[in-house]
């Protein structure tokens, strides 16, 4: 049970309990239950609750409902907290045992309405459903239908998009379903550094060359700033797509300032792929931690085999700055000093101090240190070469372990040159000193350029609620490409059964263990990459020592921020 489901479940509780009140209008409120809901629903927001606020919550006299806080504070369902040390002012939060309490009936509630609804394809664990995902464990989702364009012949949408397997795919299916509404001709695909470029050029212009546009997630920020893509939120309203078939943190790296620009098309998610059959035939456990991998990473390294006890990505520039963010939140750390929460941030409300960077620090050197150990069990090129030759590595049998990201470790069960396949299991980031395992998540956003006019808008948005729909992702999977970000589309038989990569990706999503702040999607997120990519690379060279390198990425990083206005 995540945060996430319990905020599902109490505004389920509420809209349930709105037909009773309405039915009996003379009954006088619960303020039991209304100060309950109130006091949990803020407790997982992180809000503070004061003794006014909550009985205002109650909806009865307010007398009445200060007397019902008192008892329940004298009984130890309520607790008192001070403000600050020494303050007079207090806040109101439920007791550990009142959450306690509160969740296993969130739990019984969910159970109860999966049972009486199939949702659990007659399974007795409750956790294989997702409280609020508009799906059906046992319902194969139907063959894709063909859409019909209401465009006359010879206005082919055009796209931008990035250069690679997924969305090569998406463009053949496009062809092959014979649409109508375009043609192979216009799909551009760029690679990432010239997508890039393409995708702010285009912001640049008064007219847009084309109709839909993908957008990396860590973009978000710059790309609303700079005027990329046009808000999507009304006209989500009156579409098909459904936010609660996609995971809230996926859904989130589309919403800004609470509005939504871009819709998740595929979701790939950072893993520690290990050769199962190595690890059992050694008696290894599987590493959990930054010390366990170093520790079977050398009992497994053995270069004069030809195999190597980890791959990961270490070329300078974008792959080992996305490396470094992702060790150093495996020590509890983001690069800049986000708020600690297991909720989605809203990252327009960022401001002052938690944009302020935090490199040169216990977590920063302790990321460094890991880096520095993997290398020793690494083949002697990683600091060189790109993301596929560290895949070829991994899947001719070379490597015991890789860093990688989902999309990407489908070739190991689907490339025919592959010797791993079915000798894989998917592991969550193993966590460092003082973190925890918690996945990152990438892919891409698909936006509606800003200066596209409303007929044209319209058509794309429904290309992109096509592209998007659960048939369409659905075949994406079929063909190998287990990305898929939708409830709906994890809980197919046909599809999960696809590979494992699915079900891996689903129970990390189910546990609320996908998290993006890792790559903290600020308008400066481009300069903060870029500045990593030269101090981290320089670092682990031996160019400069890691306390020069955090310190200069630091201050690089902190003269953009006063730059940009922040502090």
């Amino acid at each position: 049970m995540t945060e996430y489901e319990l905020l599902r479940i109490i505004s389920f509780l509420e809209r349930m309990r709105r037909p009773y009140d309405q039915l009996l209008p003379i009954a006088e409120p619960d303020q039991n239950w209304n100060m309950v809901l109130f006091l949990m629903r803020s407790h997982l927001r992180g809000q503070p609750v004061t003794m006014s606020s909550l009985a205002h919550a109650a909806e009865v006299p307010f007398a009445s409902a200060l007397r019902r806080i008192h008892r329940l504070i004298e009984s130890g369902v309520l607790e008192k907290r001070e403000k600050n040390p020494g303050s007079k002012t207090f806040y109101v939060v439920p007791s550990c045992e009142m959450v306690e309490n509160f969740t296993e009936y969130a739990r019984k509630i969910k159970a109860l309405l999966a049972d009486t609804f199939g949702l659990t394809g007659g399974k007795d664990d409750d956790e294989d459903y997702y409280f609020g995902g508009s799906y059906f464990a046992g319902q194969i989702i139907p063959p894709l239908e063909i859409m019909e364009s209401r465009q006359d012949a010879g206005q082919d949408l055009t796209f931008l998009l990035h250069d690679d397997n997924y969305f090569a795919s998406m463009r053949d299916m496009w062809s092959d379903f014979r649409a109508k509404l375009s043609s192979r001709k216009n799909f551009t695909l760029l690679p990432l550094p010239q997508l890039r470029e393409e995708v702010f050029a285009n912001a640049a212009r008064s007219s847009s060359r084309y109709d839909v546009i993908a957008v990396n997630m860590p973009w978000l920020g710059e790309a609303v700033k700079r005027g990329v893509g046009q808000p999507l939120t009304q006209i989500l309203e009156k579409s098909g797509i459904n936010p609660l078939d996609f995971h809230p943190n996926i859904w989130a790296t589309g919403t800004w300032d609470k509005i939504q620009y871009g819709v998740p098309i595929y979701c790939t998610v950072e893993t520690l792929a290990i050769r199962r059959d190595l690890m059992e035939a050694e008696k290894l456990p599987h590493p959990t931690s930054f010390e366990r991998v170093i520790e079977v990473g050398r009992h497994l390294h053995q270069p004069r085999r030809g195999l190597y006890g980890v791959v990961w990505n270490a070329a300078r520039g974008m792959p080992i700055a996305h490396t470094f963010m992702f060790f150093m939140a495996c020590c509890g750390s983001a690069v800049i000093n986000l708020p600690t929460t297991r909720l989605h941030l809203d990252y327009s409300q960022l401001s002052g101090e938690q944009l302020r960077p935090r490199l040169n620090s216990e977590a920063g050197h302790k990321t460094l240190d890991f880096m520095h150990r993997l290398l020793s069990i690494s083949p002697p090129d990683i600091l060189r070469i790109d993301w596929n030759r560290g895949l070829e590595y991994f899947m001719t049998g070379h490597a015991a372990m890789a860093y990688t990201w989902t999309m990407r470790a489908a070739r190991f069960e689907y490339d025919i040159r592959s010797v791993v396949q079915r000798k894989v299991e998917y592991l969550a980031h193993p966590h460092g000193p003082g973190g925890s395992s918690v996945s990152p998540i990438g892919g891409f956003l698909l936006m509606v350029p800003q200066s596209l006019p409303p007929e044209r808008a319209k058509l794309a948005f429904e290309a992109i609620a096509w592209m998007a729909s659960p048939p369409a992702m659905k075949e994406y999977v079929k063909n190998g490409f287990p990305v898929a970000p939708r409830f709906s589309v994890s809980a197919d038989p046909e599809a999960a059964a696809s590979t494992p990569i699915v079900r891996f990706v689903d129970r990390l999503a189910k546990k609320n263990k996908l998290q993006n702040w890792q790559r903290p999607p600020v308008p400066e997120y481009h300069a903060i990459e870029q500045i990593l990519g030269d101090e981290i690379y320089a670092a682990l060279t031996g160019e400069r020592s890691d306390t020069t390198a955090l310190a200069q990425a630091e201050a690089r990083i902190d003269k953009v921020m006063r730059d940009a206005g922040y502090y």
